[in-house]
């Protein structure tokens, strides 16, 4: 069996992602092939679809939010992504189970003896009216039936797993400052969440390997139980093998990928890119050694912004009064840090409209 380094999967991670080359596609089209883009950073999506597609108008994704062909929900690992409408309709209900289950992992003692099906119908009821809720007013509205839990415990599991709901702008949109106020998926989109297949059958689960592997493969298994936090994919896994290739990491794990997807030579120049927190090019997979040194590897988790040279994280970055300031986890050439500054350039005119080209590349360390 075919083995494949970190340095070949590396390169096929950023042509999956769009990083190898930006992308003419358009802002829909491109959330739809990345299976969404983490989101819980309102802005920061708008940094990762800049760093993969050409011409990027952040306006695009703002009025793509308010035509509510895209949506902010919680989904994948309990967090919230932006997706697509159409699949969130149809992906939700494949993750209820492991909504509830992460939410009582945090909050098992406080919601000990609540009938979650009671809790869910009456939080649906509150929310049935169509009116945008924080989530202190829909706890609010439910105290007196549930008096004894923390609110926050009660509000978790209702919008982060028991009712389906969007989050409404102007929360999301380019530039904008709002609190998180939440709606009916149901009432925003006009159309209900497709139910769980009734003969058992898991086409959803099957939809969902085919695509995370054409966004993050090769893979394996425990890299997309990594990015969706699903645990019971391995029967859709094995009903679609037949489909797949296989190949090897240098640890020796079996790598599943579709076999016409992209996996460009390893030497293949890859440019410099700027992610936002939380991308899913990184947290995407159990073993982020493609992309990430483990040393590194908390960076990942704190929401350090990153940069990749030759496609791996060499600095994290932060803006500051219109100034892109890189700083160097490892020692850049002088070749690197011109093609970090060039790239600091024109994020800073994007981040500010314009006004702005300034970067900052600090000192290599040691």
């Amino acid at each position: 069996m075919t083995v494949l380094g970190n340095r070949a999967l590396g390169r096929a991670t950023l042509a999956r992602q769009l990083l190898l080359d930006r992308a003419d596609v358009p802002v829909v089209d491109a959330v739809a092939h990345l299976c969404g883009m983490q989101a819980q950073e309102p802005q920061e999506p708008f940094t990762g679809l800049w760093s993969r597609l050409r011409a990027f108008a952040p306006g695009a994704l703002s009025d793509l939010l308010i035509q509510r062909s895209l949506v902010r929900t919680h989904l994948m690992r309990r967090t919230v992504h932006l997706l697509t409408a159409d699949d969130t309709v149809a992906w939700r209900a494949r993750h209820d189970a492991m909504l509830r289950q992460r939410v009582l992992g945090t909050y098992r003692r406080e919601l000990a003896g609540i009938d979650l099906g009671e809790l869910g119908a009456a939080g649906r009821a509150v929310m049935a009216d169509g009116e945008p809720r924080s989530m202190a007013e829909l706890v609010g509205a439910l105290a007196t039936r549930w008096p004894g839990p923390p609110p926050r415990a009660l509000g978790e599991m209702l919008i982060a797993a028991l009712v389906p709901v969007a989050q409404t702008p102007p929360r999301g949109l380019w530039r904008a400052k709002g609190g998180v106020r939440n709606v009916l998926l149901s009432s925003w989109l006009g159309r209900e969440v497709a139910p769980p297949a009734p003969d058992g059958a898991d086409p959803v689960g099957q939809a969902l390997v085919r695509r995370y592997l054409a966004a993050f493969g090769p893979a394996a298994s425990a890299d997309l139980r990594a990015w969706c936090g699903l645990a019971g994919l391995p029967a859709a896994v094995a009903a679609i093998r037949e489909e797949l290739v296989t190949f090897r990491d240098e640890r020796g794990r079996e790598l599943l990928d579709l076999p016409g997807a992209p996996r460009p030579d390893p030497d293949t120049p890859a440019p410099v890119r700027f992610l936002p927190a939380f991308d899913n090019a990184i947290l995407g997979y159990h073993d982020r050694g493609r992309i990430i040194d483990d040393a590194h590897r908390g960076l990942s988790v704190a929401g350090e912004r990153v940069v990749l040279v030759d496609g791996r994280v060499a600095a994290t970055w932060t803006v500051d009064a219109g100034t892109v300031a890189v700083t160097p986890l490892d020692r850049l050439s002088p070749a690197d840090r011109t093609a970090v500054a060039e790239e600091g350039r024109e994020l800073a005119s994007f981040l500010s409209d314009g006004e702005s080209h300034r970067v900052s590349v600090a000192a290599s360390p040691g």
